[in-house]
């Protein structure tokens, strides 16, 4: 059974999160507000143009205007044609499509200047939790030593107790990573 006191994230009995939970949350989303208030226009108006070009309601407008074009150009309409050959009809799709993917890009680079902000954050948490643990095993072996507990010598709590260092990680990765692509010929 979980309890408030066995979990602290799992709502109570009025529904509501912990308060540390509500307090997180809140000024994360404060936070995200702070960085849409502070985007410059241009990034604005880019996103803008990108959530509208990504909706059902522009590929119907498309097929109003592009189906449309076709068939008076067609003479199905018995309107005289104004684009026989379709080649104002490709060069202004030719046109919008470099302008959508521009715009398309842009929002992708602001995104993931902020995906690169969330993992540098998420980074230094499990950083932080890492130091945290490490000297949490240390508090809780000498404890154990103190009250002669034999787990209190398994040799595993030696190597959890030193501290991470995390350009030595990366290094190792990166070695790992020279390793296999050495192997694949990469």
């Amino acid at each position: 059974m979980n309890t408030r006191e066995d979990n602290n994230t799992a709502p109570d009995e009025t529904g509501k999160m912990t308060e540390v939970v509500e307090r997180n949350i809140k000024a994360l989303l404060e936070r995200k507000q702070q960085e849409d208030r502070k985007r410059p226009f241009q990034d604005k108006v880019a996103d803008a143009i990108t959530r509208f070009a990504g909706s059902m309601a522009y590929v119907y407008i498309h097929l109003v205007i592009y189906g449309l074009w076709v068939i008076w150009n067609l003479g199905w309409l018995g309107l005289k044609p104004f684009d026989e050959s379709f080649v104002v009809l490709a060069m202004i799709a030719s046109v919008e499509a470099i302008f959508l993917s521009t715009f398309v890009l842009i929002s992708q680079n602001r995104m993931a200047a902020q995906a690169d902000k969330r993992a540098e954050l998420d980074l230094q948490v499990s950083l932080l939790s890492e130091h945290e643990v490490t000297n949490l095993i240390k508090l809780v072996r000498a404890i154990a030593h103190k009250m002669d507990i034999k787990e209190a010598l398994n040799p595993e709590y030696d190597e959890l107790s030193k501290n991470v260092a995390p350009e030595k990680v990366m290094d190792r990765m990166e070695k790992h990573e020279q390793d296999i692509n050495g192997k694949t010929g990469s």
